[in-house]
């Protein structure tokens, strides 16, 4: 039997995880500035504490998008057709998100930095629910023929479970972000967030609970998947316990664990399938039927050998490098932009 196309599996899923632990924190600063900000100090400090570090997390969904593409081509073609304007819309989000992050700060200005602002919050909102349904529904069931193609109407997805798959990525990132926002901030945002979080987690991790035993049942489980899920459970109390405590350092972490050890069991209870068909399990898809040829998943390999390690490296290093907490006394006060070019009267 081929190892290639598990390693890929488990490679995709390590992909997928990494994105929803680290965009997930961004996403929640995003929705947290509309939210639980009561002033444009708090946004901008809020808006700095993810400035260095957004566009790098985004690499993340790229490159498990590029290594579906590559390593399970009708995986990738079954998936983005049958989800193909949930798919559009987190682009669009993530367009509009970026936009807003790169232009709010060019002009002071009341309307044009809430604006912004509501772009921020808005595209962060609509890149986690959308993503959240559709990883839902990627390890629940889409209505898919023989041929991997759609059977149904362009909203066939929009199902109860793809709401729950959307909620619970939002409920995720809210909770991230604000741990996040308490660990790297000091000050009223720090404070605010602190108190926020104890409250704030017990209901919005609900619905990512639910959908990992929906998974569990659907599927039948293992022993693994199973194991995973339990220890997702206790790093998520642990977490609630030290935001309780204030010791921020450990309730992120906690978090993060809850987050990677559910995905884990997610993508442990639905292999070796990695799109359910809802008509007929023959149809189903797998890491065996989805595959690229040995040639191409060898190619790769040996690629992502050499360069992961390179962007690992790199991008734990400019975490190490902004690694200090963020007060609203680092911030100078907001100007408009300085022309590069200066004209002179005649």
């Amino acid at each position: 039997m081929d190892a290639l196309p598990i390693v890929w599996f488990v490679a995709i899923a390590v992909l997928w995880t990494g994105y929803i632990l680290l965009e997930g924190f961004d996403l929640g600063v995003g929705m947290h500035m509309l939210f639980s900000a009561r002033d444009d100090k708090d946004r901008r400090v809020m808006l700095n504490t993810i400035g260095p570090v957004w566009d790098g997390n985004e690499v993340w969904l790229l490159t498990a998008g590029a290594g579906t593409f590559a390593a399970f081509p009708l995986w990738y073609a079954s998936l983005f057709s049958t989800l193909y304007i949930p798919l559009v819309l987190v682009l669009l989000g993530l367009i509009l998100r970026a936009v807003a992050i790169e232009y709010r700060g060019k002009l002071v200005s009341r309307s044009w930095t809430r604006f912004w602002d509501w772009s921020i919050g808005l595209g962060s909102a609509v890149v986690a629910f959308g993503l959240g349904a559709g990883l839902a529904l990627t390890t629940t069931g889409l209505p898919i023929n023989e041929n991997g193609d759609r059977v149904g109407g362009p909203f066939v997805w929009l199902t109860p479970v793809a709401i729950l798959g959307g909620l619970a990525l939002v409920g995720f990132c809210l909770v991230h972000g604000a741990t996040f926002l308490a660990l790297k901030t000091d000050g009223p945002v720090r404070e605010r967030m602190g108190r926020l979080v104890p409250r704030l987690a017990p209901i919005a991790l609900l619905p990512i609970a639910g959908w990992a035993i929906l998974v569990e049942l659907q599927g039948g489980g293992n022993p693994l998947s199973w194991t995973l899920l339990g220890l997702a459970v206790v790093a998520g109390v642990l977490g609630w316990f030290f935001a309780r405590s204030r010791r921020e350092g450990r309730a992120f972490t906690g978090f993060a664990a809850f987050g990677a050890l559910g995905a884990g069991s997610i993508f442990a209870a639905v292999f070796p399938v990695v799109l359910p068909s809802t008509i007929d399990t023959a149809y189903d898809l797998t890491i065996w039927n989805a595959a690229s040829g040995t040639y191409t998943l060898t190619v790769m390999t040996v690629v992502t050998a050499v360069a992961l390690p390179i962007v690992l490296a790199y991008q734990a290093w400019s975490y190490w490098v902004f690694r200090k907490r963020i007060a609203p006394h680092h911030l100078p006060e907001a100007h408009d932009p300085v022309p590069a070019v200066r004209t002179t009267a005649a």
